[in-house]
């Protein structure tokens, strides 16, 4: 697949997924849901060859999240907010469902699904500095795309209730503390290179220990999903439609 948001990189048995439109801030638009669903699928068809996947990102931004202006075309479609409900599924499953470890690197903000993304991954490296946060509130949307599942499986529930109903973000080195993030760095620069290197440690064991631990883990997350996951997007594509939706991302705009 020739891909435009994203580069997809296999050597050595491990995997990298990285984000490569720095100029746009990694956003998650359409595009990105199809192609980044895409390389997940890639990567798992080379499975036991791909023993761990590193994702990563161009530029000083993970992922800034969504596109206010297909958040309004979604407003306007119904059709729109179907397909979006279709590839946030595919997201979430491809990340979750990966039979390989995957390893994020976060080296700078990483905001919406995001974040989401960063946070469903089993080891999430930060920059101490770097900014985290589910800011779907703040658009008047429901948080339905994955990280109230994943929020809440790292930090728990009350926490998670806190940070998602706010919108409020928290530095790398907080996201640490809580159990969010699972390593820290002190620079941006060594996010992808310490990501890296705890893949190939991964990738240099034996393939049943880890893809097994891995499945069982995937369980438990796939528990929470078939309670919250469809039920979030429902509600999320509901705030999408709303008639307050235009109004708001004018102010945030404006801002």
């Amino acid at each position: 697949m020739d891909y435009q948001t994203l580069a997809l990189d296999i050597a050595d048995g491990i995997a990298e997924i990285r984000f490569a439109r720095p100029e746009l801030l990694n956003r998650f638009d359409m595009p990105a849901h199809i192609e980044f669903a895409a390389a997940l699928e890639t990567v798992a068809h080379h499975v036991p060859d791909v023993r761990a996947l590193v994702l990563s990102a161009e530029g000083r931004i993970f992922s800034a999240g969504g596109d206010f202006d297909e958040m309004l075309e979604a407003h306007a479609s119904k059709v729109v907010r179907a397909d979006m409900v279709k590839y946030a599924k595919a997201v979430f499953n491809g990340v979750v469902e990966l039979p390989v470890p995957v390893v994020s690197a976060i080296q700078g903000a990483a905001i919406g699904l995001g974040a989401t993304i960063a946070t469903l991954s089993d080891i999430v490296v930060a920059w101490k500095g770097a900014k985290i946060a589910d800011t779907h509130v703040n658009v008047g949307l429901a948080a339905g795309d994955g990280g109230i599942i994943s929020w809440s499986q790292s930090i728990g529930v009350n926490r998670a209730k806190r940070y998602l109903l706010t919108g409020d973000v928290i530095t790398g080195e907080q996201a640490y503390q809580w159990g969010l993030v699972t390593e820290l760095v002190e620079t941006p620069e060594e996010a992808a290179p310490r990501a890296r290197e705890l893949a190939a440690r991964i990738a240099a064991m034996a393939p049943g220990g880890t893809t097994g631990t891995k499945r069982t883990f995937a369980r438990i997350t796939n528990l929470l999903a078939a309670q919250a996951l469809g039920a979030g997007l429902e509600y999320e594509m509901e705030a999408m439609a709303s008639p307050d939706l235009p109004a708001t991302i004018e102010k945030l705009r404006t801002k």
